[in-house]
């Protein structure tokens, strides 16, 4: 996966906080990797394929970009295998 640049990301810092969960519908095998945020709604695309975790990790460290915290306070709570899926902010 292509990291995106962190200033073509939307600023999620604002979601930062413990136990905020994070809904937002995920294409995988997209031809570039972006976030982005309507109103309440986030959209993400990610260029991997959705094998063995690959897309949700793919989400996850790109959504932590976005919010300006590492990947593993974010945790996949709904979604595993669903376009739309929900993250939940440990803390």
């Amino acid at each position: 996966m292509a990291k995106p640049k962190l200033r073509d990301l939307p600023d999620l810092s604002d979601l930062a906080h413990p136990g905020t969960e994070i809904a937002l519908r995920v294409t995988p095998k997209a031809a570039r990797t972006s976030l982005t945020r309507d109103g309440d709604a986030l959209r993400a695309t990610v260029t991997v394929a959705p094998e063995n975790g690959k897309a949700n990790a793919a989400v996850q460290a790109l959504l932590a970009a976005a919010m300006k915290v590492a990947p593993s306070r974010l945790e996949l709570r709904r979604g595993q295998t669903a376009r739309d899926k929900v993250f939940i902010f440990l803390g």
